[in-house]
């Protein structure tokens, strides 16, 4: 009889205690995100950049236009430190977010839209342009190419490729001996600038 007490006033102090703890375990912390600075954005939106150049969804001549802005930026931000001894004023920081908002929503653009690079070239001039934008995605998404250094490589490729595009339309799809010549020179002279600007010791910052 004196089991049976203890067992059934044991079963009445747990269930008194029962709801605190219960509120215990579902309370739960309030957590606050930090927004994130202007450089981590910066860097965020090269990746994304570097990924639509390596994947084909960013052409070369899309390529070109968002990392000029994306110079013009940088450019800007470093006259906003330099006139504030190195910071950035909080009326800087919503002028430069709300321009990163727009540079973001174009990459967006940009990689949805219907001009995409050839991801299964037949020809060796096609296999080269390939190629060469895999470096160059590479080397922004590493850090290895400034946003100037791909804005000036990726202009080259698209002269280049509006070259090949001309070409070929006067010569009913085709390229003829010497225009193959000329365009594997050029893109001897691209090749050889990816390398140097990927190794001149400049990364972003």
């Amino acid at each position: 009889m004196k089991d049976v007490r203890k067992l059934f006033l044991l079963a009445a102090a747990a269930a008194i205690c029962m709801p605190s703890a219960f509120a215990q375990s579902t309370t739960t912390t309030p957590t606050t995100t930090t927004p994130p600075t202007v450089n981590q954005r910066k860097n965020y939106q090269q990746q994304r950049i570097g990924n639509g150049v390596e994947n084909g969804s960013l052409t070369a001549g899309e390529t070109h236009s968002l990392e000029k802005q994306e110079t013009h930026l940088n450019t800007e931000e470093h006259n906003m430190r330099t006139q504030d001894d190195g910071h950035l004023t909080a009326a800087d920081r919503a002028k430069l977010n709300g321009q990163q908002n727009h540079l973001s929503n174009e990459i967006y653009q940009d990689k949805h839209n219907a001009a995409h690079q050839n991801l299964n070239p037949q020809s060796e001039v096609g296999q080269r342009q390939r190629l060469q934008q895999e470096r160059i995605g590479q080397g922004i998404k590493s850090g290895q190419l400034t946003s100037r250094e791909s804005s000036h490589l990726e202009g080259r490729e698209a002269a280049t490729n509006h070259e090949i595009a001309r070409d070929r339309a006067a010569n009913g799809g085709k390229l003829t001996p010497g225009e193959r010549a000329g365009v594997n020179r050029q893109q001897n002279r691209t090749s050889r600038g990816i390398y140097n600007k990927k190794h001149n010791g400049r990364a972003r910052g």
